[in-house]
């Protein structure tokens, strides 16, 4: 993922702020076998204490690959927008000179995959998962002699990734003039299509924290 150096994050808390909003859902990469294209799963996932947790269905290609290859990423990207032309057109041009772009979150881990068979561990990381998923509780016991859950275990196997790097993007025009910026973001709230309000929401805060950019 190229990272502008206006782009980028601006520290630890901003992406994990990010995060922790409900961006719970990502796509796992894994380096397929020789001669074959990656491997590309989307799944929800939960992390803490510097690892991400997820489960699969076995049968999944993904657990060949990370069998012989445990080196992986995990992409979580959201608050997403296409930005036409005419709205990034330079004061004084026509509007169509204007280049159009996208806005975007997208934080990626680097991770070293450890596979997890034993059913205890697979109960513990479901108990962990519905924690952050069904906090309320109301879900059966998750337990390896009970159903429905016990019953239920050997289909899937759980991985915990270890994460050795973060690289957060937040691409918003923070490198374009403050005026230019606030336009944009009045666009995007008075069209409202799709995650419009969302990229303004994450413009206006950068905006805010950033100001003009100074490189």
């Amino acid at each position: 993922m190229f990272i502008h150096p206006w782009d980028a994050g601006l520290d630890e808390a901003e992406w994990q702020s990010w995060i922790a909003e409900g961006h719970d859902f990502g796509i796992l990469s894994v380096n397929g076998p020789p001669g074959r294209p990656p491997v590309a799963v989307p799944t929800h996932f939960t992390g803490g204490d510097g690892h991400l947790l997820i489960h699969l269905a076995r049968p999944n290609p993904a657990w060949t690959a990370i069998e012989q290859d445990p080196n992986v990423t995990f992409t979580v990207f959201g608050d997403y927008a296409f930005v036409p032309g005419p709205w990034r057109a330079q004061p004084g041009t026509p509007p169509t000179d204007g280049v159009p772009t996208s806005y975007y979150t997208a934080v990626q881990f680097t991770c070293l995959a450890h596979i997890v068979d034993e059913p205890e561990a697979k109960a513990a990381l479901l108990r962990r998962q519905l924690a952050h998923f069904q906090p309320d509780g109301d879900h059966a016991p998750v337990a390896v002699d009970r159903p429905p859950y016990g019953r239920m275990l050997p289909g899937i196997r759980g991985l915990r990734l270890d994460v050795t790097d973060v690289r957060a993007k937040f691409k918003y025009d923070d490198h374009k003039p403050v005026e230019h910026r606030t336009a944009v973001a009045e666009h995007l709230t008075a069209r409202a299509q799709g995650l419009d309000p969302s990229a303004a929401r994450e413009q206006r805060r950068r905006l805010g924290r950033i100001g003009p950019w100074k490189p």
